[in-house]
């Protein structure tokens, strides 16, 4: 299977936080799901922890490579730049990642990067994969929080996707 593509100073191992989150669902592919991640306005349909989603540079609400955004997810406002986007294509998976960051102080400062992968799998499966890693004091104490709620939000945005993508299917 695929992996998603790290800079160096998000890889996992090495930074304040991580979680990674997966489903693989059958009767979708990868081009059902797609749509339902690049268009913003249906993130707060099925993901609870994004709201005020916002475009800083006059595109939206769908990602695009470079797109700048802003949205609070976790109580954080987070500013974040497109940094890979790939639509799905036939024997490819689809990606789309961004770098987030909350400014502020040394103890108040984090960096992040958040990855996807929609990758069509034999039997008309497709493999739903979200992976963060995160680098800062505020990271360091979710790492720490159980349950992690990172891992468990990140889940709640996983299964809002599949069973988003899964009702538009049906209707298509």
């Amino acid at each position: 299977m695929n992996a998603i593509v790290w800079p160096e100073q998000f890889t996992p191992g090495i930074t304040d936080n991580y979680v990674s989150n997966e489903v693989i669902v059958a009767g979708l592919s990868a081009a059902d799901v797609w749509p339902c991640l690049n268009d913003t306005t249906l993130w707060p349909t099925y993901y609870s922890n994004a709201r005020d989603i916002e475009f800083r540079d006059g595109s939206g609400p769908l990602l695009r490579a470079g797109a700048r955004f802003r949205f609070t997810t976790f109580g954080f406002p987070v500013e974040a730049e497109v940094t890979e986007y790939e639509p799905p294509a036939h024997g490819k998976p689809a990606r789309v990642a961004w770098h987030g960051w909350v400014e502020g102080t040394q103890a108040t400062r984090l960096d992040v990067h958040h990855a996807w992968l929609f990758e069509d799998l034999p039997g008309e499966r497709v493999r739903i994969l979200t992976q963060e890693t995160q680098n800062g004091r505020p990271a360091k104490e979710l790492a720490q929080t159980k349950p992690n709620p990172m891992l468990n939000a990140h889940q709640e945005w996983i299964d809002g996707l599949r069973d988003t993508a899964l009702a538009r299917s049906k209707r298509a």
